[in-house]
């Protein structure tokens, strides 16, 4: 049997040559697995045989020792850990060969390969030199730049495939030795160096003991920084990934570094490319999420915990907080149409929110002149990033030192939601939901939401269900939560019962507006409607609702007339089925 052939063919345009050829693949590892891993490996590492065959042949073998099935992967491998120890041997020596190959796909395939047998093997205590000869080809003369890149992608795949305890001290320091090195700027190749980078990342969680002793911690850690530098994009990025990781696994190590990292982050979040940039926001997310933990760890503990929480957010507060809101400024045109998509400025309204859950009312006067100063300009840009800062810091602050902001500027957003621009009101459509959501009860004895707005509020809110299907799932989002603060009101939602009749039209219609492109829409929408039944005053509201229930049942047997020629659509139907049952669940209980 031609291996080279065989593969070859499975991968032919010709249907019938490539079902062949499938049906021959499988009987072949059916029947001889040891053979046949063997016979994949081989054509892995020969570098006369066709690029094509071999990627497959590599695909092939990756997926004979893992699979995302938890049962699979143990078959898996249990069959690895049977086979012939002579053929075990002769597939790794065939894979440290393919290491040194002069195509790309084949190393790299080969390293994760490797990287999967030492997730099997070195738990059991086998191929306990797999590090020692992985480490030679960094050391060995005349090593290629192929060699030492595809050693060091090997080393980060292991480092990632195996837990910490099972590596010796004396291996994890090799690895760091190596990697270190390969990072170093003198490094003539910038793919050895990106390998390298990528490869210290994986060994992070390894260097715990390193990170405890200061000299080999400042040693890591002043290369980290020193790379962060360099002039190639994608290894400046690599290196900031590798302090946000540092951030939430050695935050406790981080104090003597701060204010270099400050400097980093500062010059890559106003100047550098966007991936570059991003993470640099994210190392202080990172650092936002580590104190938060912090304090709710101690929260009523007599324990100072000013011991373990270095309190670097609200160190960095003056200059950080300027620095994230330039980045608010720097939206992307159509950026309305993905919510989904991740920026800087998403990440930057997103590390404000953090900042605001870790300081509280600090963050409040040095963001609230941004939004003064830029709410009312002509550029919308300004008045989407004003809009944006303040819906970030909500959640934090006291209600006492946002209720009198809010109160102030409720009618000025409900007046936005006839920006000229869509992403304007996308943003504070979504800024009221979270005005509703955290400041909103009527229980409250400085309530946000009174009788005297809320006819106002509810207009608007009416209205721009209407608006395109972005802004309007925002709209269906503010009216959840409009409803949920009236959970507790006294009598149950008595001041929304005047509203129903034309909240739950403008809900439906809002649905039947979510197709297959705003399938979001209609999901907010119908969750609004669960709301508003789940707490609505039933003796009060029993007709309205019942009215309500009867048009759910009534498209509820409508989908059952669904023509269904995919699974796609088999899906959507079922979806559907569930927003609608979810409504007439809320009324049950």
């Amino acid at each position: 049997m031609d291996i080279t052939q065989i593969l070859l063919a499975a991968q032919s345009p010709d249907g019938n040559l490539r079902s062949a050829a499938e049906g021959n693949i499988k009987q072949f590892q059916e029947q001889n697995l040891p053979n046949f891993l063997l016979s994949l490996s081989v054509e892995l590492s020969n570098d006369e045989r066709p690029p094509e065959s071999r990627r497959l042949a590599g695909i092939i073998l990756k997926n004979s020792l893992d699979a995302k099935d938890s049962a699979k992967k143990e078959l898996l491998t249990q069959q690895w850990v049977s086979l012939d120890h002579s053929i075990k041997l002769q597939i790794k020596e065939s894979l440290l060969i393919t290491l040194g190959s002069s195509v790309g796909d084949a190393r790299q395939t080969s390293s994760q390969v490797i990287a999967k047998i030492a997730s099997i093997e070195i738990p059991r205590r086998e191929w306990q030199d797999l590090i020692a000869k992985l480490l030679s080809n960094m050391t060995q003369p005349g090593a290629s730049v192929p060699l030492k890149q595809a050693t060091l992608e090997a080393l980060g795949y292991v480092c990632e495939e195996i837990p910490p305890e099972h590596l010796e001290q004396d291996q994890v320091n090799a690895v760091l030795t190596a990697v270190v090195q390969g990072m170093n700027q003198t490094e003539l190749s910038s793919e050895v160096r990106l390998a390298a980078v990528k490869a210290l990342y994986n060994a992070l969680d390894f260097a715990e003991s390193n990170f405890a002793n200061e000299m080999e911690r400042t040693f890591i850690m002043k290369v980290i920084c020193d790379t962060a530098v360099s002039k190639e994009v994608e290894i400046r990025q690599a290196a900031f990934e590798c302090l946000v990781a540092i951030a939430s696994t050695y935050y406790v190590h981080l104090d003597p570094y701060m204010q270099t990292i400050f400097n980093l982050t500062a010059n890559a979040v106003k100047g550098d490319e966007e991936p570059v940039a991003l993470q640099a926001v994210e190392f202080w997310s990172t650092i936002c999420e580590e104190e938060i933990e912090l304090q709710e760890e101690y929260e009523g503990s007599d324990d100072a915990n000013s011991t373990v929480n270095y309190r670097f957010i609200e160190k960095a507060l003056p200059s950080l907080v300027p620095m994230l809101l330039e980045t608010l400024l720097k939206q992307e045109e159509d950026q309305e149409q993905d919510d989904n998509a991740w920026n800087i400025s998403m990440s930057g309204g997103t590390c404000l929110g953090l900042i605001a859950r870790t300081v509280g009312d600090a963050i409040v006067p040095l963001v609230m002149p941004f939004v003064e100063a830029n709410i009312t300009k002509p550029d919308w840009r300004c008045r989407e990033a004003a809009t944006f800062a303040f819906g970030s810091i909500l959640d934090g602050p006291s209600l006492e030192k946002l209720a009198p902001l809010v109160q102030a500027g409720l009618d000025f957003l409900l007046n936005t939601m006839n920006d000229p621009n869509s992403q304007v009101k996308d943003t504070t459509a979504w800024t009221l939901g979270r005005v509703f959501e955290l400041l909103h009860s009527p229980c409250s004895t400085n309530p946000i939401i009174s009788n005297a707005n809320l006819p106002r509020i509810m207009a608007v809110l009416l209205e721009s269900s209407k608006d395109v299907p972005n802004v309007a799932e925002k709209v269906c989002g503010a009216i959840y939560f409009l409803a949920q603060g009236y959970e507790d009101a006294e009598p149950a939602s008595s001041l929304l019962t005047p509203y129903l009749p034309n909240v739950i039209a403008a809900l439906l219609t809002a649905a039947d507006r979510g197709d297959m492109t705003h399938v979001r829409l209609r999901a907010s929408a119908y969750e609004a409607l669960n709301e508003i039944v789940r707490v609505s005053n039933i003796p009060e509201t029993s007709s309205i609702i019942g009215q309500l229930l009867q048009e759910i049942m009534r498209r509820l047997n409508l989908t059952f007339d669904h023509q269904i020629f995919s699974s796609g659509d088999k899906e959507k139907q079922s979806d559907l089925q569930a927003l609608l049952c979810g409504v007439l669940q809320c009324y049950c209980t």
